[in-house]
């Protein structure tokens, strides 16, 4: 499977759950911690972790498990490691805090209508 194809899976579990302002950066050129991330956030805890929870069940479908989640107790900021691509999905209350977007703003946005 691609990243593409990858990224697609992924965009549309957040997208179906409701996830909002998902954002996807390339970022292979900046690092080497992947190639993309993927960014999102829930309204609330327990929508964060449905959120996760629904990454994990449609990319397991397609035969990729995730290598490692981080901050799935808290579920203020859980990060999901798919070896090229890695989810951080945040509560909204905490997502402003990090920024994320800024902090890679070197990175390429894509646009997640090309995903969906």
């Amino acid at each position: 499977m691609t990243e593409l194809e990858k990224l697609s899976v992924i965009v549309k579990a957040l997208d179906s759950k409701k996830a909002e302002d998902i954002r996807v950066i390339r970022i292979g050129d900046l690092t080497i911690i992947a190639d993309y991330f993927v960014i999102a956030n829930g309204t609330s805890t327990t929508h964060t972790r449905g959120l996760v929870d629904e990454v994990d069940f449609r990319m397991a479908e397609k035969g990729i498990n995730v290598g490692h989640v981080e901050g799935i107790d808290g579920a203020s900021w859980i990060a999901m490691d798919y070896g090229d691509i890695v989810v951080h999905v945040f509560y909204r209350d905490v997502r402003g805090q990090y920024n994320l977007e800024k902090l890679w703003s070197d990175g390429e946005a894509v646009d997640i209508q090309t995903l969906l």
